[in-house]
């Protein structure tokens, strides 16, 4: 089992860490100050999170030193979704992007306030007021510019066609989820917990769920879009000049 945790605990790491970067490139370029400060912040939060499931897999037998495991693997060994890798494009895009993930995120987390793997259920009941705090936002925003007249319904219907096939990535099943009933639910549990809290949210925003998509999977075993490297080698830069360094 501690093989199947650590899948687990490595894709929930790996996501965090680059949506975390992502959102960090807002700083100073947000539509108005407070949405500068808010992805910023929220940033932030994503990369403890990282740091903390990072550190988690330090302590499970051969586990690496964090800051190497996360800066240092090749493309190909993360285990982060597509979601997460992509450009920061257009505001409406990251919005969407922010109220997707968080909302998985908090159904995740969620159902790891019950898990048998202690480590995680900690972890959970430390980040649950973060994930509160990051969905509210993320809703609040989603349903003010969903019904903000017709070129920004237009825009935040766009962003969620594109958005929501490679959200569904989040949720690729992993080798074996059913190993993991005690730890956690699986992700098909968790991809219907997650669509009964969106679809309250895009309804008031009068926005619709896209038909029939196919998921952007691939994420989960290392098959990555061509953006995932360019990011690494832009945030392993200076890490990769001198790994053994104090900071």
């Amino acid at each position: 089992m501690e093989n199947l945790i650590k899948e687990l605990v490595t894709k929930m790491a790996d996501d965090a860490l680059i949506l975390g970067h992502r959102n960090s490139e807002w700083t100073g370029l947000g539509p108005v100050m407070e949405e500068d400060i808010a992805f910023s912040s929220m940033a932030q939060d994503k990369i403890g999170h990282a740091w903390a499931l990072y550190r988690m897999l330090q302590d499970m037998e051969g586990g690496q030193d964090p800051d190497q495991f996360a800066f240092l693997r090749p493309a190909s060994e993360y285990k982060c979704c597509h979601l997460t890798e992509m450009p920061i494009g257009t505001y409406e895009f990251s919005l969407m992007r922010h109220f997707l993930f968080d909302h998985a995120e908090t159904v995740r987390y969620s159902s790891l306030l019950e898990s048998s793997f202690l480590p995680l259920r900690q972890l959970a009941q430390k980040v649950k007021g973060e994930l509160k705090y990051h969905t509210l936002h993320a809703d609040a925003w989603i349903i003010q510019l969903g019904k903000g007249g017709a070129e920004s319904h237009e825009k935040m219907q766009a962003a969620l066609d594109s958005c929501f096939p490679l959200a569904a990535g989040i949720f690729e099943p992993g080798p074996d989820d059913g190993g993991l009933s005690d730890v956690y639910p699986g992700e098909k549990v968790l991809q219907e917990r997650w669509m009964e809290n969106i679809y309250p949210v895009l309804t008031k925003a009068a926005l619709n769920l896209p038909g029939e998509v196919t998921p952007a999977y691939g994420g989960r075993y290392g098959q990555h879009t061509p953006y995932l490297h360019a990011l690494l080698e832009e945030m392993g830069e200076v890490f990769r000049q001198d790994p053994a360094a104090a900071w």
